[in-house]
């Protein structure tokens, strides 16, 4: 049974995005860090990535994707995304039985839902080892209203999500696996295809947000979403010999390739809910993605490379959107990674350089370089607000890190485009 409609709490937040309320406690996190951030580990990502596999108890696992915060949201908060890439990561870095815990507790929390037994995921999970019963959501104490609370975003399914997750488990899947992750991935695949949008140009939309058991339906559409799903279901259809997967990746791909703007050499963010209307935030994986893992899109749409570097370089790497207030570095990783595949080798290992500038004191990567970074969107729950990504060590940030360190493409499982 759920607890009653009132231990909810709705707040939203996409990976790092916070409310302007937990600021202070971040500010305050982040200043007692700051004098141990002299010392100045050494470990390669990966190492790092694989230390924190060895370090926690043994089994099917979720890592923090947030692993100094000791209160509030993030505190013990696994995201899907954050652990997908990991899981991918430790792939590239010939750890691949690290890589199976992520996939076995992936596998796990489809089959384990307090609630969804359909293939779906939520969108992020309680961290640690993945114990026999149901799967446990992320949540905290509120002492002021006296009740648990959870969030209303990660209990959610982003569909660009549960690619990275499908993605995870088919970085996994091989012989000696027998095909328990290929069919995992399958099952995530069957539940993102009834997302298939017939406006517009296509695509698929964003999936859902809230608690069930109803929650609200995300009728816009991402590039960054349909980037990942034409990947992953593009994989999945060599995987299983299956042509319906091919189908799916094409009309991902389709949405993507309509996205672009000649005019700006570069890519809309996607659509508004009416699935139409394009969205011109430039957001910086949405400009880096679809040439990294869509086929034949890095010749084809090869001045998006000029427009980050023209309109969102800052601090020897890249910021997130245009407002260039500090360096994102996930997204330096990613561009680190793309011109290591495109092979700017000297540009790759000068952006690497700046992304190890941004270690952290436990080996790991802080998020950004600045306290607090725009993205250029809203919060959900009240667009006055703007989401932010906040100077924390961050999983998603070594993750990258180690892809760019390897050369190893989430989206393909090579070292290589597509």
């Amino acid at each position: 049974m759920l607890p009653e409609p009132t231990t909810y709490c709705f707040y939203s937040y996409r990976r790092l995005f916070f409310h302007a309320w937990t600021v202070m406690t971040v500010m305050i996190i982040m200043a007692a860090a700051l004098p141990q951030a002299l010392a100045t580990p050494t470990v390669s990502a990966c190492g790092y990535l694989a230390g924190l596999i060895d370090n926690a108890p043994p089994g099917p696992l979720f890592l923090p994707s947030y692993p100094t915060v000791e209160s509030g949201p993030l505190h013990d908060a696994a995201y899907l995304y954050d652990n997908a890439v990991a899981a991918i990561a430790l792939v590239g870095c010939g750890q691949q039985d690290k890589a199976d815990r992520i996939g076995a507790a992936i596998l796990w929390a489809i089959d384990n839902d307090r609630t969804w037994h359909d293939g779906r995921l939520r969108n992020a999970y309680a961290a640690g080892a993945v114990a026999n019963g149901r799967i446990k959501l992320p949540g905290w104490w509120d002492n002021t209203q006296n009740k648990w609370l959870e969030d209303r975003y990660q209990v959610g399914g982003d569909n660009g999500n549960m690619a990275w997750a499908m993605l995870a488990l088919l970085s996994i899947d091989d012989v000696s696996t027998g095909s328990r992750f290929r069919d995992g991935a399958a099952r995530i695949g069957a539940w993102v295809a009834q997302w298939a949008d017939t406006r517009g140009a296509g695509g698929f939309m964003g999936g859902t947000f809230g608690h069930e058991p109803t929650p609200e339906v995300r009728t816009w559409k991402s590039t960054e979403h349909n980037t990942d799903l034409a990947a992953a279901f593009g994989l999945l259809a060599i995987r299983t010999g299956n042509s319906h997967w091919r189908d799916m990746a094409k009309a991902a791909e389709h949405f993507v390739d309509v996205m672009w703007d000649s005019a700006c050499a570069c890519f809309a963010a996607g659509t508004a809910e009416d699935g139409v209307t394009r969205n011109p935030i430039l957001a910086l994986d949405a400009q880096v993605w679809p040439l990294t893992a869509l086929p034949g899109a890095a010749k084809e749409f090869a001045s998006a490379t000029a427009t980050v570097e023209q309109r969102m370089s800052v601090d020897q790497g890249f910021s997130y959107g245009e407002d260039r207030d500090g360096m994102w570095t996930e997204g330096t990783g990613q561009m680190a990674l793309l011109m290591e595949l495109l092979g700017r080798t000297e540009r790759a290992k000068a952006l690497i350089a700046a992304i190890e500038s941004q270690r952290s004191p436990d080996g790991g990567f802080y998020a950004t370089s600045a306290r607090a970074l725009p993205t250029g969107f809203v919060l959900d729950t009240d667009p006055t607000r703007p989401r932010l990504y906040f100077r924390l060590p961050h999983l998603g940030a070594a993750s990258w890190a180690a892809l760019a360190e390897t050369g190893f493409n989430p989206f393909t499982m090579t070292r290589g485009l597509p």
